[in-house]
């Protein structure tokens, strides 16, 4: 039994997408107390800007001719394809960055896809495997809100993990985490609560389903 997972805030202390994954992952870890977890925050340790351009182009070059950072670039790959494809389930802990995807998780994604086992169309090797995404936002785009449809991220998200990888997703997400950080959201304060509320208690039910699920293969 194992879980990856990987955070993608750029802030160690006081991320709210952080917090909300440590109460999926408590939920798991108290299913499975001793299992191994591996750990990636590519927030604080992005991949290299250049490392997707790197792989794609040796994905062209004969491998005796390619460059060293091209080979760094796939053996990159190669890593972050075997901590998926090693670990029974898959934990994401994501926030919403202006209004898009964050770029350390794009960047993460993009590197994958180069790797024969997860690109588009390959052999499934991710497919059923159990995996939940919490995301963040600042405001609050549900619908019927003035900002519905400004989360350009959790769409884009969900059709890597649920269809290109094929994963058995659940996605837990908290709105208006800004709300006493931003004066102009005071307002919401008791809309805010409500969220932050639900969202934890999403949060740890997605997290022992995890760890049934699992358990229960």
């Amino acid at each position: 039994m194992s879980l990856f997972r990987l955070d993608a805030s750029i802030r160690t202390e006081g991320s709210t997408s952080r917090a909300l994954g440590d109460v999926v992952e408590a939920e798991w870890t108290a299913a499975h107390p001793n299992a191994a977890i591996t750990r990636r925050h590519i927030g604080v340790d992005p991949i290299p800007a250049t490392a997707w351009a790197d792989a794609v182009a040796a994905s062209m070059t004969p491998e005796a001719d390619r460059t060293p950072q091209q080979v760094a670039a796939v053996q990159l790959a190669a890593t972050l394809a075997d901590e998926l494809i090693g670990a029974d389930t898959l934990l994401f802990a994501v926030p919403l960055y202006n209004f898009g995807v964050s770029q350390h998780f794009k960047a993460y994604v993009d590197l994958l896809i180069t790797d024969p086992r997860l690109a588009p169309g390959a052999p499934d090797a991710l497919a059923g495997k159990p995996a939940v995404l919490v995301t963040v936002q600042g405001g609050n785009y549900a619908a019927g809100t003035p900002r519905e449809g400004w989360d350009h991220a959790t769409s884009w998200m969900r059709r890597i993990l649920e269809d290109v990888w094929k994963l058995d997703l659940e996605v837990v997400t908290r709105a208006f985490t800004l709300v006493g950080v931003n004066p102009v959201l005071d307002q919401f304060t008791d809309i805010a609560d409500e969220l932050r509320d639900l969202a934890e208690r999403n949060a740890a039910d997605s997290g022992r389903k995890l760890a049934a699920r699992r358990a229960a293969a």
